[in-house]
């Protein structure tokens, strides 16, 4: 006897595909996003802060962190020079504390070993002025920590007579976690100070 209705086995088993079939549609899609997510999060682990022209660091602009190690690196060894060595009676303190957030204990033990040998009462007894010339370092990024040897020409005004200085410095730099606005912008650590040489030479002839 023929039924308009078809038989029950055939209905389940065409929902029974049918829920089968959305399973798997769900399952690809879910594999499929997965994939993009972790290509574009991998993506974005390659990125850093981006370079202004003066080395300065600009927050949420990404770029190739490779590209742009070397520039980060020289700019965080010419704050640390600039603040370290450029000083006067005005500025002594803050330039010291600002140059102390870009190294480590290495850092630290230099500038008490200046204290001690009076440098800095020296500076603010007689108004002396610490101007910096120009600093020019060397790096070597093949594997971390980097090492670096930087060359800085500074003068000091005593008033009456100007006397100009070529000190060599070396140490290492590391990569912290994170960046710290604006104490370390570039999130680079000074490690393994050391105060190579200094010379006091005829800068015009130069």
């Amino acid at each position: 006897m023929k039924t308009p209705y078809k038989n029950i086995y055939e209905v389940l088993k065409m929902n029974q595909f049918i829920v089968l079939a959305v399973i798997v549609m769900a399952f690809l899609s879910t594999i499929i996003s997965s994939l993009i997510s972790y290509k574009m999060y991998n993506k974005a682990l390659d990125g850093s802060f981006a370079i202004g022209k003066n080395g300065e660091v600009i927050p949420l602009q990404w770029v190739q962190e490779k590209e742009n190690l070397e520039v980060e690196a020289l700019e965080h060894l010419r704050l640390f020079h600039n603040y370290f060595y450029g000083l006067d009676a005005t500025n002594f303190e803050s330039h010291i504390e600002k140059a102390l957030w870009l190294g480590d204990s290495s850092v630290d033990n230099v500038y008490r070993q200046k204290k001690a040998d009076g440098v800095y009462n020296r500076l603010m007894q007689y108004s002396l002025v610490q101007k910096v010339i120009s600093i020019k370092s060397e790096l070597d990024l093949t594997a971390e920590p980097y090492p670096f040897r930087t060359v800085t020409i500074f003068q000091i005004n005593r008033g009456s007579a100007i006397d100009t200085y070529e000190l060599v410095s070396t140490g290492k730099l590391l990569h912290l976690e994170k960046r710290n606005f604006p104490k370390n912008t570039h999130a680079l650590l000074i490690t393994d100070y050391f105060e190579n040489t200094l010379k006091k030479i005829d800068y015009e002839a130069r």
